[in-house]
C-alpha cells in the first residue's frame, strides 16, 4: 500500500498532556489508565527507521494522540480507551494519514477501529494497513493498556507482579 513512500524524517508528538494525580479528579484517579504506545517506522528493506516509546495516564473517555511526520507522509492518531464492568476493555482508534504521491499528488485517508484488550494485552495497529509485503515500507504502533494503580512512575514500567494478564503470559514483559 505503501510502496514508494520514503520515510526521510520521522517526528512524534503526544497530543495529550500527563496529568498530575493532583489534576485528576477523585472520582477518576482510582479509574486512570496508562497506555504505553511503542511506534516505530519500517522500510521497505525491513531496515527499522525510527521508534518511540512512550507512557502517558488518561482516564477513560480521554484520547491520547500521536503525531508521526515524515518527508512526504502526517499521521495523526488518537486513541480513547473505554473500560468496561466486564473486563473487556475497549480502545478506540482514529487515524488520519496524508501521504504526498509522486505523480499523484495529495492522498487522505482515515481510520476508525474498536479494538477489544485486556489490562497489559499487546495489541498492534497499522494506520496504513496490514502489512502483506515485505517490499513496502510501514508504520507500527504497539499498544498497552495497564491501570494506573500497577503503574509505576519512577521506572516508567506498570508493576504486574499481582497482574492475572502476567501469569497468563510466563514470557510477558512489562514494557521497558
Amino acid at each position: 500500500m505503501v510502496g514508494g513512500i520514503l520515510f526521510f524524517a520521522a517526528n512524534a508528538a503526544v497530543l495529550a498532556q500527563e496529568p498530575s494525580l493532583e489534576e485528576l479528579l477523585p472520582g477518576f484517579r482510582d479509574r486512570a489508565v496508562v497506555l504505553h504506545i511503542i511506534a516505530r517506522v519500517v522500510e521497505k528493506d525491513q531496515h527499522e527507521i525510527w521508534n518511540s516509546s512512550n507512557s502517558k495516564v488518561t482516564i477513560p473517555g480521554r484520547p491520547v494522540g500521536l503525531k508521526l511526520v515524515g518527508a512526504n507522509i502526517v499521521v495523526a492518531v488518537q486513541f480513547t480507551p473505554y473500560l468496561r464492568e466486564d473486563g473487556n476493555n475497549v480502545l478506540v482508534a482514529q487515524g488520519q494519514i496524508w501521504m504526498d504521491i509522486p505523480d499523484q499528488g495529495i492522498r487522505y485517508q482515515t481510520t476508525l477501529q474498536t479494538i477489544s484488550l485486556a489490562f497489559g494485552e499487546q495489541i498492534y495497529f497499522f494506520p496504513l494497513g496490514s502489512v502483506d509485503s515485505e517490499d513496502e515500507a510501514y508504520i507500527e504502533i504497539q499498544l498497552e493498556l495497564y491501570p494506573y494503580s500497577e503503574y509505576a512512575p519512577d521506572n516508567a514500567a506498570p508493576n504486574l507482579s499481582n497482574s492475572p494478564d502476567a501469569s497468563r503470559d510466563p514470557d510477558h514483559e512489562p514494557p521497558q
